[in-house]
Order: C-alpha cells, then sequence, then structure tokens
C-alpha cells in the first residue's frame, strides 16, 4: 500500500473521532452535529448565509441544510433577515442564543486530547500541511473558500525578519507566527484571486 493510502487511512481515523465528538458536543446542547455545524459557520458572519452558501460549506443538500435552519429558528438560534441590497435575497444570522449554545463547552473531547499529544512543533507543522491541503481543495473548487488567512486580503507572508513572528496581519497592523495562522477568521476578506495566488507563492517559498 501507498504512503497517500496510509495518510488517507490515518485521516479517516481521525474523522471517526472528531464525528463523536462533535455528536457528543451538539448533544450537549440538544442539537445535532449538521445543526452544530451551520452555527459554527454562522459565527462571526455579519451578512450571514443563504441557504445554497450554508449547503455549499457543509458539504449536504439545500433540502438538508433547510430542514436543520428550521429546526435552529424554533430553538432561537439563527433568525433570516433580508438583506440590505437586495430584498429577495435572505440570510440566515445567528442570533445571541445561539452564540450562547455555541460557548457551551465539552471537555476531554478526543480530537484535542490527540493534538495535545503532539509538542509545538508538531502541531505547528500539522495547522501548515492543514492548510495547504484545505487551499489544495479550494482550487479544485472541492470546497468553498475557507477564511484563512492565506486567501485574506489582509494577509502579507513573510515581511518581517523576526523568524518567530515573519507574517503582518494588515486588519490588525500587528506581526504573528506560523502558529497562529487561522483556518477560519470572522474578520477575513477574500484577496482578489491574482492577489491570492502572488500570496500564496510568498507563503509557500518563504
Amino acid at each position: 500500500m501507498s504512503l497517500n493510502y496510509r495518510i488517507r487511512e490515518g485521516l479517516s481515523r481521525l474523522a471517526m473521532a472528531m464525528r463523536v465528538d462533535e455528536w457528543e458536543r451538539a448533544k450537549a446542547i440538544g442539537l445535532n452535529p449538521t445543526q452544530l455545524a451551520i452555527l459554527t459557520l454562522l459565527e462571526g458572519r455579519k451578512g450571514g448565509l443563504d441557504v445554497k452558501e450554508i449547503a455549499a460549506h457543509l458539504g449536504v443538500s439545500q433540502p438538508t441544510a433547510t430542514d436543520s435552519i428550521n429546526a435552529l429558528g424554533k430553538k432561537g438560534h439563527v433568525e433570516k433577515r433580508a438583506g440590505q441590497g437586495d430584498r429577495r435575497s435572505i440570510g440566515v444570522h445567528l442570533t445571541p442564543a445561539g452564540l450562547a449554545a455555541l460557548r457551551h463547552d465539552t471537555e476531554g473531547q478526543l480530537a484535542e486530547q490527540a493534538i495535545g499529544s503532539l509538542d509545538d512543533g508538531e502541531q505547528q507543522q500539522l495547522l501548515i500541511t492543514l492548510v495547504k491541503m484545505i487551499r489544495h481543495l479550494q482550487e479544485k473548487d472541492a470546497i468553498p473558500v475557507q477564511r484563512m488567512c492565506v486567501t485574506c486580503r489582509y494577509f502579507a507572508p513573510f515581511v518581517h525578519a523576526d523568524e518567530e513572528r515573519p507574517h503582518h496581519c494588515h486588519f490588525v497592523n500587528a506581526s504573528f507566527g506560523q502558529r497562529e495562522l487561522r483556518v477560519d477568521c470572522r474578520d477575513h476578506e477574500l484577496a482578489d484571486p491574482s492577489s491570492r495566488a502572488a500570496t500564496w507563492e510568498t507563503f509557500e517559498t518563504g
């Protein structure tokens, strides 16, 4: 068996543990994993998302997303609002009650324990590897563009001489290190395609 196959086997085992975590966390707040994933997705998105966008991000059908959104609406965790520019556009928004549900913490999650078994250097390298894999999926249009540093217009990679904090975020005007790279940032603003390509080249070769 190839190394590629063995890595995929390993990732499938981790995914299994994460699904168990999601069920346990969702059950603790009276939701199912899809409903919890919707709340997590909506956090920090001031403009909300429509049903089509939610379905695409979660990899589920629009009817499935609609059913989960309606259930969350009945619980008061989300609400639908007309778009400011287009009244026909309906966005789904997180409510304070939904945000409070997300803040409910479940201790001792399996995936968190597994990550905690790695030292700092291993965790940092794993984060960088995951960023590369996620970006590849984005470029193949297999998943929507994620709110990662490497796709953000505020991100400037390797512009500082400090090896510990080589990157710069123009949104907060501060330098930061590899271990602080974000996969999902609420302040993310998507860079244009040419800028994203140039930023990635600098990041990958830096």
